[in-house]
């Protein structure tokens, strides 16, 4: 579901006289429908720059990525958006929504976008809501005023409301409970059960045992850093 060939990465600080900052360098993974890879490596190699590079966040020096068949460093931006819509999820550490809108609407919105009944996207978001303990009573609220550990659990929720055959997961147990961060381990379980190829960054070293079949030591893509 995941292939990745020869890729580079390097970014150009323009503000520091264009010194460039290698990154990746012909990085090389394979990720099979279910299956959990973790991302490890010390802080500053690489591992998010990859994360975002499989999103279509980040373009490619060189090199192939390859999400259930589409090659992310050659698509169209219409392909991109549509291969996030209907293969590829991705939860991020932070919340990024739209002020004002409810909760159950965040929540529901992937469900939306993919021509499901609002009802039915509805009633699917508060059953997901409900099992990551969200509160009934901030269901309307908007998610930006939450706490973090509750809108690290609105970022699960929309992630895993649709069944993704591809997901992407930056540190989904940070600051989460135990009763909390079981949830989470078992919603991967199920997503891995059903198929799922997923990559993931977890620096909780527990949950990386538990839930991921092995791990990719992003150092050994760190090329030397040159200016």
């Amino acid at each position: 579901m995941i292939e990745i060939e020869n890729l580079s990465k390097s970014f150009t600080l323009h503000n520091q006289g264009g010194a460039v900052i290698a990154v990746l360098r012909d990085a090389h993974l394979r990720v099979l429908p279910g299956e959990c890879v973790a991302l490890t490596g010390q802080s500053g190699s690489g591992k998010s720059t990859l994360m975002r590079m499989i999103w279509g966040n980040y373009l490619a020096d060189a090199g192939m990525i390859r999400v259930a068949g589409v090659d992310i460093t050659a698509a169209p931006p219409r392909e991109i958006i549509r291969l996030r819509r209907e293969t590829l999820g991705y939860v991020s550490q932070f919340l990024r929504v739209v002020p004002r809108v409810p909760t159950v609407q965040v929540v529901a919105e992937p469900l939306l976008a993919l021509g499901i009944a609002p009802d039915e996207a509805q009633s699917r978001a508060e059953a997901m809501l409900a099992r990551l303990n969200i509160p009934r009573r901030l269901w309307g609220l908007s998610p930006t005023t939450f706490s973090g550990g509750e809108q690290q659990r609105v970022n699960i929720a929309r992630g895993f409301v649709h069944p993704f055959p591809v997901l992407l997961l930056d540190e989904p147990t940070a600051s989460l409970d135990a009763r909390n961060r079981a949830v989470v381990l078992e919603l991967i379980a199920e997503a891995r059960a059903r198929g799922a190829a997923i990559v993931g960054i977890f620096h909780d070293e527990e949950a990386r045992a538990a839930i991921c079949d092995r791990e990719i030591d992003v150092t050994g893509f760190t090329p030397a850093r040159a200016a």
